[in-house]
């Protein structure tokens, strides 16, 4: 019982317009769903990743207006990795995201940026040997593409602690460098441990909330099991809708989700109609109008670019 790298990574959002702007336009990703945050219905939840939604490239949101800005701190991711294709892909994004005023780092290998929020990036040349998970963009090749999670870089309050339960509890291997990658038959992801700096984290606007790992709806009660056995408080395992969950903070503070592969986003319709309308599950269905009413109407980006 293995899990298959990072499923999705959540974070938050002040502002979902410019939100959707960035990610879809700019980094070229798909607008898989637009729904709701499901333990507060009056804010949205975005969800933004490659051409069928699938697990592995899925970067999603909570907006809540007006929030102040994060700061990263001990507990807390503080920058995503992505997959790109080549040397010539990082070329590529260098000049994309200089055209676009975006600040970046640049090396080699990889390159650094954040979004219009402060939450951090960073481009790296694909070594893994997995299916590519990309989406289709009018000015993005499929070749420059982003291809999904690499791994997610974060603090924790003990390092050590941390480790222990990655490798004794999630079964991660240490790959040196304060760096541990779980895989599984499907693919694989990693996270590492950056020293956090003396000053708090505050959860806020371009901060991530929690990370998600890969798991299936066969192997899920056996791991809920596995966490109870540990002692960590949990969640249980939560119905989604689109997968089921089961979340657990680990003992550095970051908050990990155990998410499943199955049933998709395509449970409530075919991947052609992702990102036409707000999909809300069953028990909120009834709420609709109220529910819409507090969004902020957020277009389709395909068919806006369709009809420019």
């Amino acid at each position: 019982m293995r899990l298959d790298g990072i499923h999705h990574v959540t974070a938050i959002t002040a502002d979902a317009p410019r939100n959707l702007d960035f990610y879809t336009r700019v980094l070229g990703l798909r607008l898989t769903a637009k729904s709701v945050n499901q333990d507060d219905p009056t804010v949205y939840h975005l969800f933004y990743g490659e051409e069928k939604g699938r697990p592995g490239a899925d970067l999603t949101f909570f907006e809540y207006p007006g929030a102040r800005p994060g700061r990263p701190g001990a507990g807390m991711v503080h920058r995503i990795v992505w997959r790109i294709g080549s040397a010539e892909a990082l070329d590529f994004w260098s000049a994309r995201l200089r055209a676009e005023g975006v600040a970046l780092g640049r090396n080699a290998n990889s390159i650094r940026f954040a979004d219009f929020e402060g939450l951090g990036h960073e481009l790296v040349i694909d070594a893994s040997g997995d299916a590519p998970l990309t989406a289709e963009h009018p000015e993005i090749p499929a070749a420059m593409a982003l291809r999904g999670f690499e791994g997610v870089r974060a603090h924790s309050c003990r390092p050590q602690a941390t480790a222990a339960l990655l490798e004794r509890l999630m079964g991660a291997q240490s790959r040196g460098e304060a760096r541990w990658e779980l895989r599984g038959d499907k693919r694989g992801g990693w996270i590492a441990l950056d020293p956090a700096s003396a000053e708090p984290g505050r959860q806020g606007a371009g901060t991530v909330h929690h990370v998600a790992w890969y798991t299936t709806g066969a192997d899920q009660p056996a791991w809920l099991g596995r966490v109870g056995a540990a002692g960590l408080p949990n969640s249980g395992i939560v119905d989604r809708h689109y997968f089921h969950s089961l979340y657990f903070r680990e003992p550095g503070g970051i908050l990990f989700e155990l998410a499943t592969e199955e049933p998709g986003f395509t449970i409530d319709g075919p991947a052609e109609e992702f990102g036409r309308r707000v999909i809300l599950p069953p028990w909120l269905e009834s709420r609709r109008a109220e529910i819409e009413a507090n969004l902020t109407p957020l277009p389709d980006p395909r068919a806006a670019r369709a009809t420019s």
